[in-house]
């Protein structure tokens, strides 16, 4: 599957079939702390990704006012 990463910018293909929070860990990414996108529909962690999936993967941003 093609993995477009925004945080440093970089695309990885993966090999599928495998489940969200597989994949986050492959790339030793902590699945809490990231959103993963399928043709801009948000999966969840147990949700299985396949060869032809085009996924992104964003940094989950918190903030506030001090």
């Amino acid at each position: 599957m093609h993995i477009q990463l925004s945080h440093p910018a970089r695309t990885v293909e993966i090999k599928g079939p495998k489940r969200t929070k597989d994949l986050l860990r492959e790339l030793n990414l902590v699945v809490e702390a990231h959103l993963v996108i399928r043709d801009d529909e948000l999966v969840t962690e147990d949700e299985m990704l396949y060869d032809k999936d085009r996924i992104e993967i964003r940094p989950v941003i918190s903030g506030g006012t001090p």
